[in-house]
């Protein structure tokens, strides 16, 4: 089988994969302070659709896929190399594309709402795990398929806060998408930064933004999201100040700051444990009187 760079396009040709984070507890205003509070959902999508639609004119041989994410679910609801949408469509393809994707990303919501309602106790954090998960399948789908195929990458639209429960599953999405050489690109609209996007974006090379201003979220779009990979080695895109690199516990699912690692899984703990909760191993106990007894025997001059 022939190598993935030696079966990409020598265009501009993008293959762009978008998470949009549907979480109703963050559009309805549970996490949201002043700085998203002023974008509603409704406004989100219309700028987002623009944006897809701006992506597919660009050039005609790109590729876009969504993916929605919701509190319990997450589901591909747009794929622009199946969609049914044509020329000859009454309205025009424009509107006919966004009326096609807004009716998928309608029923999606419902159907992930209607799962919070079967659940005793609701969560508030989007499953990001699952969707990145999705994405990576559907690219390594077309790794597999055709001569050739356009240069992939991932767009996160996230709003909702990070699920310390999922850091593993990001993780490794994260070092799949790494090796598959995938960068991720992140887009954060929410309050606070997102810790397990900017190591996303950090570790496959992507660009990781913090909108100011969400009034103009198009504009960010189209000017840093929209550049395909070739044009990046020219372009100097946003950089973020920082990373925080901070992990959380397999115990209690808090990030932490200081803790304690398997030396065989390297699972991470907040506090002493007798045994590994991953791999089963017994962890050891220093023995400070042990240890000095045995300093003492080696001190002792033989006779």
């Amino acid at each position: 089988m022939a190598s993935v760079p030696s079966k990409l396009y020598s265009d501009d040709v993008s293959l762009l994969v978008v998470l949009i984070d549907t979480n109703p507890f963050f559009w309805g205003g549970v996490n949201t302070t002043n700085a998203s509070s002023s974008l509603s959902f409704s406004t989100f999508i219309a700028h987002v659709l623009s944006f897809i639609n701006s992506i597919l004119l660009l050039n005609q041989l790109s590729q876009v896929v969504v993916i929605a994410t919701g509190v319990n679910s997450c589901n591909y609801i747009y794929d622009s190399s199946s969609q049914t949408v044509t020329e000859n469509s009454e309205n025009g393809i424009i509107p006919a594309r966004s009326s096609q994707i807004l009716r998928k990303l309608e029923e999606f919501v419902s159907a992930d709402e209607q799962l919070s309602k079967d659940l005793s106790q609701a969560r508030v954090f989007s499953l990001l795990s699952g969707s990145l998960s999705l994405a990576l399948c559907y690219i390594q789908r077309v790794f597999r398929t055709g001569s050739l195929h356009p240069q992939p990458r991932i767009l996160c639209l996230q709003g909702s806060p990070d699920g310390p429960e999922q850091y593993v599953a990001v993780m490794n999405a994260i070092f799949s998408a790494q090796r598959s050489m995938v960068p991720i690109d992140s887009c954060v609209i929410g309050s606070q930064h997102s810790a397990f996007l900017q190591q996303a974006s950090y570790i496959t090379a992507g660009v990781y933004l913090k909108p100011q201003h969400l009034d103009g979220l198009f504009q960010y779009l189209s000017t840093v999201f929209a550049t395909d990979l070739l044009s990046r080695s020219v372009l100097e895109l946003p950089k973020p100040a920082g990373v925080d690199f901070r992990a959380s516990c397999f115990c209690h699912k808090k990030t932490i700051d200081m803790g304690y690692i398997c030396s065989v899984c390297l699972s991470i703990f907040c506090k002493h444990h007798k045994k590994c909760s991953t791999c089963g191993s017994v962890f050891g106990e220093a023995h400070p009187e042990v240890t000095s007894t045995s300093d003492k025997k080696r001190k002792t001059p033989m006779a």
